[in-house]
């Protein structure tokens, strides 16, 4: 029977408080979806976790999870959902992870958490959002600078403080014996795969030197090209020695796009979730990034803006355009073939919820609702979004925002819409890099929770960029981008654009695209509020570049 009949198609998608599970058919059918929590969530300064297993306070910067979490709420998920549908007709399945969140193991694929080193914080997995790791980066940044190293164009010039060789830099030099002991470095995602695909310690028997490392993962976050490899011994050395030998001797494994088939489930892991023994593993892919395949696109030049707490915005292409300011042009980065571009927004939902909370309002729909009364331009009132930093094209995580035009007149309504429009701008600002560098954009569809909350910020957010955006009818993104990438993965489909069309797009049994047309503000309103945020931000940017880029 074909795929769009009898078989199931899993994908697991891992965010930060927990994991859910979601069973589809060949055409985009749910048939069962279930999550479950960590049973001990982030492990951060003051909370319960970190002050039983730690003997000294973790510094506010810190980030840390257990991985058998993962595996316990995993296991909990998928099975949940098993007692929706039948569990047995599933062929595959597709990860999506946070990353960079990085895992220091044993060769047999056992955390360092889970051994004699437990009592060590550096010993367990550095979540995403930790940010320890911030001296490093910047050193690691200035070296690349000072050698002229040609990778660094492809992220904009910066290596995050949230990235790959940072936080292993950081272990080395804060914790030299939980460095020495740890026999492989690798990423959350991969590690997952490599346990449900034969890890040694899962019950498996694929060595280290066969597992599988995600090209989306080593591309965005640990510096990697599939031309180059990671960057070179040398550059690593003159950061630390110990860098350069942890990337020539535990950086084992080869390198997979998303969708390509990592592995087959092991029947240790299988019988644990309720699963078929031999199906289809997909290589892991990560959170945001499944939201492009999960939003039913799969052609190139169409932004894919993943709307949430903050902003990730996605672009695949056919050529590899070096973007200043865009942190992230990487091969086989989101789908076998292409070039992915990431761009992104530090604080995009975060925003609205302070407003929210400074207001004192009881609901986002209230301020919405007064909002719509204010007219474009909030009477004056402009704000700058960078309340979390600068994300693009400025990379500048230490940038604030700003309120300029206040006046007595104004009130929580005025701030609500200016807080809205700068996020709008924010995007078209990332447009613009992205168009000015190259890289074609033609077509919008937005994905995550924003475009169903907020009508108003899409609506705004479509009359800035002057195009419609395309809201898909899915739900859960994340977890059905992974499950269309592990339906790829099956060999049930014959390419990347045939499992989309079929699960997501034209051929699934979803309803069609919800339409945003631009036509909230007319194009002169729209002109102005992109030049007033313009002079905006060139008032608050010490940077050159900025202020004649909006002059």
């Amino acid at each position: 029977m074909s795929a769009r009949g009898f078989d199931l198609f899993l994908g697991l998608d891992f965010g930060t408080e927990s994991v859910r599970a979601l069973v589809v058919d060949g055409c985009g059918r749910v048939a069962g979806s279930a999550s479950a929590p960590y049973p001990h969530g982030q492990i951060v300064a003051g909370s319960a976790t970190a002050q039983a297993r730690f003997d000294q306070p973790l510094p506010r910067s810190w980030a840390l999870q257990d991985p058998d979490d993962w595996l316990d709420a995993v296991v909990a998920a998928v099975r949940a959902a098993g007692r929706e549908t039948d569990l047995g007709r599933v062929v595959s399945i597709g990860v999506d992870f946070t990353s960079c969140t990085v895992v220091p193991a044993r060769r047999d694929g056992t955390p360092l958490s889970r051994t004699v080193w437990m009592d060590h914080p550096h010993a367990w997995p550095k979540l995403w959002k930790h940010h320890g790791a911030g001296p490093q980066a910047d050193r690691l940044t200035a070296l690349a600078v000072a050698r002229d190293e040609p990778w660094l164009a492809r992220y904009g010039g910066i290596i995050g403080l949230e990235w790959f060789f940072p936080k292993v830099l950081e272990v080395i030099e804060q914790d030299p014996e939980v460095a020495a002991a740890t026999e492989v470095w690798l990423e959350g995602g991969d590690w997952l795969v490599w346990q449900l695909s034969g890890a040694p310690s899962w019950g498996g028997e694929r060595e280290a030197d066969h597992l599988i490392r995600s090209t989306c993962q080593a591309g965005y976050k640990g510096l990697w090209s599939r031309a180059d490899g990671f960057p070179s011994r040398d550059y690593l050395d003159s950061a630390d020695p110990a860098l350069g030998a942890a990337a020539a001797d535990k950086l084992p494994g080869c390198f997979l796009a998303p969708g390509q088939r990592a592995g087959s489930l092991v029947p240790e892991a299988a019988v644990r979730l309720g699963l078929t023994p031999g199906i289809a593993v997909s290589t892991a892919v990560i959170d945001a990034h499944a939201g492009v395949p999960g939003a039913g696109v799969s052609d190139v030049g169409t932004l894919v803006m993943v709307l949430g707490t903050s902003g990730c915005h996605m672009l695949m292409a056919e050529e590899e355009h070096l973007v200043p300011g865009v942190a992230g042009v990487v091969g086989d980065g989101i789908l076998p073939g292409f070039f992915g571009y990431e761009t992104g927004q530090a604080a995009v939902g975060d925003a609205f919820e302070w407003v929210r909370r400074l207001c004192g309002a009881p609901a986002h729909a209230e301020l919405e609702h007064a909002a719509r009364a204010v007219a474009s331009g909030a009477d004056g009132l402009c704000a700058v979004d960078w309340f979390n930093g600068c994300r693009t094209p400025l990379m500048d995580g230490g940038l604030r925002g700003a309120l300029l035009g206040l006046d007595l007149q104004h009130g929580p309504a005025h701030l609500y819409r200016a807080v809205l429009e700068a996020s709008a701008c924010g995007v078209a600002w990332i447009v613009d890099t992205l168009r000015d560098g190259g890289a074609p954009i033609e077509r919008f569809v937005a994905t995550g929770g924003l475009p169903r909350e907020n009508a108003l910020f899409l609506e705004i957010l479509a009359s800035v960029l002057g195009a419609p955006i395309e809201v898909p009818p899915v739900v859960e993104g994340p977890a059905m981008g992974a499950a269309v990438l592990g339906a790829l993965a099956s060999g049930r489909f014959i390419s990347a654009e045939d499992a989309i069309a079929s699960m997501v797009g034209s051929r699934s049994a979803l309803p069609p695209a919800r339409v945003v047309p631009p036509d909230l503000v007319s194009p002169e309103q729209a002109r102005g509020l992109r030049r007033r945020y313009g002079e905006a931000v060139s008032l608050c940017s010490d940077s050159p570049s900025v202020r004649g880029a909006h002059q």
